[in-house]
Formats: C-alpha cells, sequence, structure tokens
C-alpha cells in the first residue's frame, strides 16, 4: 500500500530525523510511499525544499486551511510532533483526516507524539510499576484533569476513535545524540544542561537522585518506521492501536547523578568547566535561571522517571541500538554537539512558558 505521509514539526529535532530517516530507507513500502514535511516559516520551508524534500508551508492552528491542504495532498497518514501539549493542533489534523478519509474511501491514520511527564509521579501518576499494554488509557483518562499533557492524549484518542481514524501514541523518553533533521538537530534536555553548565562552569544536579529513561534519536524514529510500516503492510489496525496503542520509546534507565557525573567529567577534559564534580541546585529557582526552563516545571523537565515497562514497542519488533553504556562512552558527543550548534532551534521551552503562563 502506498501512501501519502505528512510529517509535522518537520523543522524540529525529532520531525526532521524522523522526515531524513525514511527518506533515505531501503524499505519498499516507504520508498513508495510520499514523503511530505509541514513547516510553520518562509525559512524553514525554503530550506527544507532545497535539500529535496516535499514542504507543505501550513499554519496548523488554522483548522479550514488544514483540513483543504490534507484532502487536496490526498494525506492518509500523519506523523504528528509539533506539539504535546495544545492539542488544537492534532484536533485540525485529524479533521482534515477524516475530511480526506471521505473523500477518497481509503483509512487513515495518525501517529501523535506525547511526553514521558504524563507517567511520572511528580505529575500525579500513581507509583508502582505498569506495562504500556496495561490500562495506560484507562489511567491517563481518569487523570486527565490533573495534567495537561494526559487530557491531550485523551482527547486526541477519543477524537480519532469518533471519526473513524485509527490512532497511536508514541512517547519518547529523554531523547540524546545528534539529529538528521535540516533545520534543528539538537535534542533539549541535554543541550540545556551543557549550556548551564558551561554558562556556571559547573555542572549542577538537584538534591535527590533518581533514575531517567532514555533513548537515541535513531532507535526512536526508528518506532515511529516500525509502526508507520506495519499500516503500509495493510496491519495498522490489528498492531495495538487507540486506547491500546500507546508506545513508549524507553531504550534504557541511568541514574541521573551519575549521567551528570560522567558529563561532568567530558565537560572539564574540555576546559569547560572547574572540575568534574557536581555541585547542588540551591534551588529550583537558580536551577529556572540558569536553564531558561520555567520554575514550576524545571525540576520535573531534569529530574523526573516514569514506571514504564515497554512491551508494544518490543512486541513490534523494536531493537534499539544504544544502551547505557554505550550512551555513557560516547557522553561527550552531546558536548560536542553543542559546541557545534550552539542552541536549539525547539519551541518546547517556549510553550512550557506558555503553560505556565495559563
Amino acid at each position: 500500500m502506498s501512501s501519502n505521509i505528512l510529517i509535522t514539526g518537520a523543522a524540529g529535532y525529532v520531525g526532521g530525523s524522523i522526515i531524513a530517516d525514511f527518506l533515505s530507507s531501503s524499505s519498499p513500502v516507504l520508498k513508495s510511499s510520499r514523503i511530505t514535511a509541514a513547516v510553520r516559516s518562509d525559512e524553514q520551508a525554503k530550506l527544507l525544499s532545497e535539500s529535496g524534500i516535499n514542504v507543505l508551508q501550513l499554519d496548523l492552528t488554522d483548522e479550514k486551511a488544514v483540513v483543504e491542504s490534507l484532502v487536496k495532498h490526498n494525506i492518509n497518514i500523519v506523523i504528528h510532533t509539533a506539539s504535546s501539549l495544545d492539542p488544537t493542533m492534532a484536533l485540525n489534523l485529524l479533521a482534515g483526516l477524516a475530511e480526506q478519509q471521505k473523500a477518497s474511501g481509503s483509512k487513515a491514520y495518525f501517529i501523535h507524539t506525547s511526553g514521558l511527564s504524563a507517567f511520572c509521579k511528580e505529575t500525579g501518576w500513581p507509583q508502582g510499576v505498569m506495562k504500556d499494554s496495561g490500562p495506560i488509557f484507562e489511567t491517563e483518562k481518569q487523570l486527565a484533569g490533573s495534567f495537561s499533557l494526559r487530557k491531550t492524549d485523551v482527547t486526541i484518542t477519543e477524537t480519532a476513535k469518533a471519526l473513524g481514524i485509527t490512532s497511536f501514541i508514541v512517547v519518547p523518553s529523554t531523547v540524546y545524540g545528534k539529529g538528521k533533521g535540516q533545520w534543528n538537530q539538537l535534542s533539549v534536555i541535554f543541550p540545556i544542561a551543557v549550556q548551564a553548565s558551561i554558562k556556571q562552569k559547573t555542572v549542577s544536579k538537584f538534591p535527590e537522585d533518581g533514575n531517567i529513561a532514555g533513548v537515541h534519536i535513531s532507535d526512536l524514529t526508528e518506532l515511529y518506521g516500525l509502526i508507520v510500516k506495519k499500516i503500509l503492510q495493510g496491519s495498522g489496525d490489528t498492531i495495538p492501536n487507540g486506547t491500546h496503542g500507546h508506545y513508549f520509546a524507553i531504550a534504557h534507565e541511568m541514574a541521573w547523578w551519575e549521567t551528570l557525573g560522567r558529563l561532568a567529567a567530558a565537560m572539564e577534559a574540555r576546559g569547560l568547566v572547574a572540575s568534574s564534580e557536581t555541585q547542588v541546585w540551591t534551588s529550583d529557582e537558580a536551577a529556572a535561571e540558569a536553564t531558561g526552563v520555567p520554575e514550576i516545571f524545571v525540576e520535573l523537565f531534569f529530574n523526573s522517571s516514569a514506571n514504564i515497562i515497554v512491551d508494544n514497542a518490543f512486541k513490534l519488533g523494536w531493537k534499539p541500538t544504544w544502551d547505557k553504556a554505550r550512551f555513557f562512552e560516547n557522553i561527550d558527543d552531546e558536548v560536542v554537539s553543542v559546541l557545534e550548534l550552539g542552541k536549539a532551534k525547539s519551541s518546547l521551552v517556549d510553550s512550557l512558558f506558555l503553560a505556565a503562563k495559563n
């Protein structure tokens, strides 16, 4: 089955890397599909177009424009990476897929990108271990009112079901590694930590240690690819989807203090910090000021974990190639990427400030 696949957030770290991997894939079903990148600005559209990528410049908050564009371009699969917090864009895309489904008579699919913070005890998620093949949706729905990310997930899943669209939710953990996109190749968590450490001449941590889940960008894009290939091969409705369709991209876990210690050693070796010894933040306010993350989100941003056991992704055939040992061996790559590329062109922190304001 050949399809027209739209990837939103294509100028972003995750979306851009998905585009690059899909376009370079040797998979026959991906090679026979048309991949289109959705971007916001003229500058983004120009850069991606010059790289030979099919580009659709689109304001995803404009429902009429979104619906018309998806129908016009015969889009039947959307991978949404542009926003996990605000449901407006996702709902507009679902409306467009619904119209396209009516016009073409072909099935439509929606893959939404959520965030691991929705499943952390710090945001009210129940303590204890839970499989992603378990009652994830039911728990999210029960707790939707207490955290906006959960409410968005539930709204998307229920709206897609009502429209007859098969949906999936991919939940990245802490993503690392240099991306492959044309516009932004930096992730968020580690580049911000590196930049803050350079500014302070020391690597800082929160008073309490914790485990964080991690995944390399190449392993994350592979998971998206597996889901899309299942859809293209005609089994998109037989793999877990909808209320059972959460796919957690957790390749391994690591202790945050140990990770920061490794980062401090790499940065000291480059003369970027005064010592390989980490310091403790004096307050959340100090951490927020140094990192540029809103104070109410700063500890959640850097020091939260989720007790989720990955089941759905592994049953799909996902085989991450990066583990904790490989990441630690190559942690200097995170420093090099910041030195080479500077500040990430990401709207995530801006969206956190907006959420904090609201």
